[in-house]
Order: structure tokens, then sequence, then C-alpha cells
């Protein structure tokens, strides 16, 4: 009998403490559907520190305090453990706002089996892009894939932007981007594409130059890397232990 109270008393507060996370939960969402409701969280849930929410946010990563009163932006470290909690949370994000771009709606150049695959924002009259692509058969022989996202720097409109779109709806993707990246004209062409998403992913990941590179870990490289070099940080990258 004694062991059955203790076992109810235990579902009871087991049940409050979910009841009061749920509550918390709804406060922070409601405070910021009022006080920004133009955000549009992809998720909400408890930080690792106490009176905290994490908020994700496409790519990017905050805090928000119990209460929904107060923001927090920047980084959450672990002292005891030495790491930096945010920045996992961040790469997992920055992967997932790539994924629902969806491979389909990227130009890939790809080994037969990839040992690695890296998310490329290119400018197709970027001189370090172009240097980039004409390497492109030793990024393959270090096994690694290439999946191409489209960041036309000077913006919407700019004959890099026309480039992107016409190669986008070209026949063949892979061929035409090859002859634009060596400053060969290609046909213009107009079609329903991705660039303008491809656009503003990355300026929400804060790209500000390109190439810009992503790994499967989800940490950014930014600028040109050489085929060899860039393979040796992808296995390093892989063999360190996921958070």
């Amino acid at each position: 009998m004694r062991k059955l109270l203790l076992i109810t008393q235990c579902l009871t507060l087991l049940a409050l403490a979910v009841s009061n996370v749920h509550a918390d939960q709804k406060t922070v969402e409601e405070a910021l559907a009022k006080a920004l409701p133009e955000l549009k969280p992809d998720s909400i849930q408890e930080a690792p520190m106490p009176g905290l929410y994490e908020v994700t946010v496409g790519p990017n990563v905050f805090y928000v305090s119990q209460d929904g009163k107060f923001i927090l932006q920047g980084k959450l470290i672990d002292v005891a453990a030495r790491a930096d909690l945010t920045e996992a949370r961040v790469a997992a994000a920055r992967l997932s706002s790539i994924g629902k771009i969806g491979h389909d709606s990227m130009i890939v150049f790809a080994p037969k089996e990839p040992k690695y695959t890296v998310s490329v924002f290119t400018d197709i009259d970027c001189g370090y892009c172009r240097k980039l692509h004409s390497q492109i058969e030793d990024y393959k022989k270090e096994g690694i894939a290439v999946h191409y996202l489209f960041f036309p720097r000077a913006g919407e409109g700019s004959e890099s932007y026309k480039k992107a779109v016409s190669v986008w709806c070209a026949k063949d993707r892979n061929a035409a981007l090859t002859q634009a990246k060596k400053g060969e004209a290609i046909d213009d062409k107009q079609c329903d594409s991705p660039v303008d998403k491809h656009m503003a992913l990355a300026r929400a990941l804060g790209a500000n130059g390109t190439p810009m590179i992503v790994t499967e870990g989800g940490e950014i490289l930014p600028g040109y890397v050489p085929p060899k070099q860039l393979a040796e940080l992808l296995a390093q990258e892989k063999s360190r232990p996921r958070p």
C-alpha cells in the first residue's frame, strides 16, 4: 500500500512538472507571437540552462526566458565540459534548413561512392568559385560530393542572377554550369527556379562571400578550400564525436 502511494505521488509530481513545462513553452510561444508576429519558430524547447527556452528559426538559434520577457542571443557554454552548446544546435539547424531545400533543388557533382558531401553556395562570376569548379574532378577523386546552391552576390536581376537561372533552366544543368563557370556564353532561359530560395538561405546563414562551403556536420567554411585540404578537414570532422 505504501509503495502504491509512493508511485502515485511520483506520478502526480511528474504530471505537474510536465504541465509546467508545457505552460512555460506556451508562455514563450505567446510572447514571441505578440512581440515578433513575423517570426515563425521551427522549434521551441527547454535549453540546457534552467529558466531558458531554446528557439530555432531556420538556421538560427536564440534563447527566451521562461516568462517570455527576455531574448538572449549568443553562445551558451557548458563551463565544466568546456563545450559550446549553441554551436552544435546551430550546426543542426543549418543542416535542417539546407535539407528543406532538397537535393532535387541543387546541382550535384558526385563520385560513384561519395565519402563526404558538402553544400556549396556559388556565384557563377566569382573568381574563387570558378577555381573551385575547375577542380571538380579532383574533389570527386577525394570522394567529395558537391551540392551547389546559387548565391549571386550582385542580387536579383543582376547578370550573375540571370546566368544562375539560365543554368537551372538548361536541359543539362551540370554541363551548363561548367560552361558558365568557364566564362562561356549560355542560352538565356527562364523557368521556375530555386535561385531565390538559395539566396534567402545564404543570407540567413550569414553569407558575405562565395564560395561558402557547409559541411555534413553543419560547419561553415568561408572561401575556397583546395580538394586535398577539404578532404582532410572533412575526415577530421567525421572522426570527431558528435554532441
